[in-house]
């Protein structure tokens, strides 16, 4: 099951790229199959009934929900740098973070980054080191709140 659906990722990409034309299609298969052979092998991940599910979750819940986090940080940061007096509170939280794979831990971080006014500088077992211009909390369960809590309860469905 890994080779296949390795296989097919990689001919779907490769006809994205090069198109539909019969010989491109049939060095498209040639390639993927060598880069599956050599990628499947060294690479351990799982394909689950449940893949579809979280797929749908992702595509259709934490990408809208990530862009709408998107503008309101841009809207506050713009706020900030246009008023007479910056409000800025600037300062390093750390928050712990319930995901357990090093990849859901990544696109939690990298979300956080994405978003201005955040900085994700550092990942330590299960927590994050984050650099905000706005410490709004006085506790690790506040700041987890402001800064995760929403990308981090979407991404434990996703990656559970």
């Amino acid at each position: 099951m890994k080779y296949v659906a390795t296989f097919l990722v990689l001919f779907v990409i490769y006809i994205l790229l090069a198109g539909f034309v019969i010989d491109e299609l049939i060095l498209g298969a040639l390639i993927a199959m060598i880069l599956t052979l050599i990628i499947a092998r060294y690479v351990d991940y799982k394909i689950d009934v449940k893949l579809p599910y979280r797929l749908a979750v992702f595509g259709f819940v934490y990408i809208p929900v990530f862009i709408w986090q998107l503008i309101l940080s841009n809207i506050d940061v713009a706020k900030r740098v246009l008023s007479i007096q910056i409000p800025l509170n600037p300062g390093f939280v750390k928050i712990k973070t319930e995901l357990k794979g090093d990849f859901a831990k990544l696109i939690l971080a990298n979300s956080i980054t994405l978003t201005p006014g955040t900085l994700s500088v550092d990942i330590k077992g299960d927590t994050l080191y984050i650099h905000t211009v706005d410490v709004k909390g006085n506790t690790a369960e506040e700041n987890k709140k402001h800064i995760s809590a929403t990308f981090e309860k979407i991404l434990g469905v996703v990656f559970k």
